[in-house]
């Protein structure tokens, strides 16, 4: 009996397989072939104008319109931004040592939580491109800390609060539009 049970299992498991494989490849043969590179466009990449001194914290021109996440690089802060162009939510982050070029993304991935590539416990990670094989995407460490990163080490974790990152993770599924500015 326990040779026929274990054939069966065995059969199971490689029908799960390969339906499994099947599904991913139909994911992967629909998805589109610009999901989570930069737009090259010259919209995508117009210089951000100067910022705003009466209010610091207003969504940078040049970020597109629609529902989307926006980063600016040289402000260190997100945007999250309604399909009618509102700010739901804006806040201050800290960037890994690899930046994103400015253009149009979407997110390509996303992990409840994991260990990050600077060895801190993050949870809500939300990948939206790739730069020198370093993934680049949005994080909040478990202890609720945004340290500097480690000049010496690649890494492309943009670190925001546990508050700010669980409202990035309600706020950012796959495909969400990113866009980066300077």
């Amino acid at each position: 009996m326990s040779r026929s049970s274990s054939g069966f299992v065995a059969g199971l498991t490689a029908a799960a397989l390969a339906v499994v494989g099947f599904l991913a490849y139909q994911a992967s043969a629909s998805a589109p072939d610009t999901l989570g590179k930069p737009d090259k466009s010259p919209s995508a990449s117009a210089s951000r104008s100067p910022k705003d001194k009466k209010n610091p914290t207003a969504l940078p021109a040049q970020s597109g319109t629609g529902e989307r996440v926006v980063y600016s690089l040289g402000d260190d802060r997100v945007w999250l931004v309604t399909a009618a162009g509102k700010v739901k939510r804006t806040f201050e982050v800290t960037p890994g040592t690899v930046d994103p070029t400015p253009g149009k993304y979407a997110v390509t991935s996303r992990t409840g939580s994991v260990t990050g590539t600077d060895g801190t416990p993050i949870e809500h990670v939300v990948i939206f491109t790739t730069s020198d094989g370093v993934a680049i995407g949005f994080s909040a460490a478990l202890d609720g800390s945004t340290p500097k990163p480690d000049p010496a080490k690649k890494t492309g974790g943009i670190r925001e609060s546990r508050d700010n990152g669980d409202a990035m993770w309600q706020f950012a599924g796959i495909s969400q539009k990113v866009v980066v500015v300077p």
